[in-house]
């Protein structure tokens, strides 16, 4: 069948399915039907950004050429931060197309026995695999759900299983070692001058070190799961692979043979030994006598450590590049994003008014007007998810919010390290329904944005006002402590 003529059949039968499906597949059935039709280009919204934020700061009296010449001044500001986190999306897909882990992933496609355990299944793994690298989540369980979609015996959904591949990017990512803002934070090569005069350097043990924030994954990780099961079709009704129209036989990690004598080192182990050698060295001099999880918050070394992991696992070099060769179209969006939200917000801290105030100031002073210590891990978290959806940008959105975000928090005395975990946590629910982040995922599956909303936006209906209430909770055991600066 055609994915054209699937689509037709699954528009003929949607009212017939949600009478005959249970309650939460029912929802997602239609708001999978909805979401066929409403979804923009990921670059309109950096753009939208661009402009809103320019006509707010000259509203703000903000002079046009000071406006235009802060926007040219920071448009490269974020060069270091964009690279890091390029390097994050290609290491993590490297891992996760090498062959010891796509031999790991044929294995434990076996294990679910239902089309719903198998959703249920990929749910939970994602977004235990999100704690290491939003990445590697993405593109394993990418794959994971291919590998089980091949199995003729087992009817799985495979839009509902597309679904379960994203809720590490909707769930526990930005809780977990590859969170852009607690990189950021923990990295004061990486923090604009600005930004780190407010916020100082924040460690990982005050941000997704602290127990608040494992009890907060722990919590996502168990309703997740349940709803994952629970809004997948039944086998009955259940749409496979095969009824779109997508292919799963094609499997990505497939080494090209040696074709001339020139190509003997590429193919040959003895290169990736050496070059592993020298980088095991390197590491084992960074870890040795300082506190594991501060030196793993460097970003540099974050990445160096996958590389060589990719690297090992391949173990030809000719298999890590190829590798790495399908992975680099899936960071074009941050390649192209990111110089304009560092664009926007040098507009929004430099661009001042004639009174010396920036739009920064302006909106921390607001926040702490409308907000107070009690009150501001709600307030925060509303803002930070709405503006979400509109900027679908982990690392750059945190630095659009940071300046006058973190200064509230300062002026309300809220914990730092907590401040950066509500914009974490909140920062994750607009992606459920965001197709920015999908993209990766989307091009590994055979499958569109519209496909998966539908369940993904239910995942957002259970996750808000959790997420939202455990933050305000948590904001009560932790005390203030002055930023550090370096």
């Amino acid at each position: 069948m055609t994915r054209r003529s699937a689509e037709a059949r699954l528009a003929d039968d949607a009212c017939d399915s949600a009478r005959e499906e249970k309650l939460l597949a029912r929802i997602a059935l239609r708001f999978a039907a909805w979401s066929e039709r409403w979804f923009p280009d990921a670059f309109a919204f950096a753009g939208v950004a661009v402009v809103v934020v320019a006509i707010a700061a000259m509203l703000n009296g903000a002079p046009p050429l000071a406006v235009s010449k802060a926007f040219g001044d920071g448009f490269w500001s974020l060069t270091t931060f964009t690279l890091q986190q390029v390097m994050v999306a290609i290491s993590g897909f490297i891992i996760a197309v090498s062959p010891p882990v796509a031999r790991l992933i044929e294995k434990i496609a076996l294990l679910p026995r239902s089309g719903r355990g198998a959703v249920a299944f990929i749910a939970a793994l994602t977004m235990l695999a999100s704690l290491l690298s939003w990445a590697i989540s993405l593109i394993f369980s990418g794959l994971l759900a291919r590998a089980i979609a091949r199995r003729s015996e087992l009817r799985m959904d495979y839009r509902a299983a597309g679904a379960a591949c994203y809720l590490g990017l909707g769930g526990t990512w930005a809780l977990g070692l590859s969170s852009s803002a607690a990189q950021l934070q923990a990295n004061p090569g990486s923090i604009p001058k600005p930004l780190l005069q407010i916020t100082g350097v924040i460690p990982f043990t005050e941000t997704i070190f602290l127990w608040q924030s494992g009890a907060i994954v722990l919590a996502l990780l168990l309703v997740s799961t349940f709803v994952a099961y629970w809004s997948a079709p039944s086998e009955s009704r259940a749409t496979t692979a095969e009824d779109l129209g997508v292919d799963v036989k094609t499997k990505f990690a497939q080494p090209r043979r040696r074709e001339r004598p020139g190509e003997f080192i590429e193919h040959s182990p003895l290169l990736t030994l050496a070059i592993a050698i020298l980088g095991v060295g390197w590491l084992a001099q960074e870890f040795s006598g300082r506190n594991p999880f501060v030196t793993l918050s460097n970003l540099n070394t974050y990445n160096f450590a996958l590389l060589m992991l990719g690297l090992l696992l391949h173990w030809r070099p000719r298999g890590f590049l190829d590798a790495a060769a399908k992975a680099v179209p899936t960071t074009g969006g941050m390649l192209i994003q990111y110089p304009f939200y560092g664009g926007v917000a040098a507009i929004m801290t430099s661009a001042v008014a004639a009174g010396g105030a920036s739009l920064a100031a302006l909106l921390a002073e607001f926040f702490t007007h409308i907000s107070d210590k009690d009150s501001f891990a709600i307030v925060m978290g509303l803002y930070s998810a709405a503006l979400g959806f509109f900027i679908p940008s982990g690392g750059g959105k945190w630095i659009l919010e940071a300046p006058y975000v973190m200064q509230a928090a300062n002026d309300l005395k809220v914990h730092l390290g907590w401040a950066v975990q509500i914009y974490n946590c909140a920062e994750a629910l607009p992606n459920l329904i965001n197709p920015f982040f999908m993209l990766p995922l989307l091009g590994v599956l055979g499958l569109k944005a519209r496909d998966i909303v539908g369940f993904t936006a239910l995942q957002l209906m259970a996750h808000a006002p959790i997420v939202l209430f455990l933050l305000w909770l948590f904001a009560h055991t932790l005390t203030y402590a002055p930023p550090v600066m370096p």
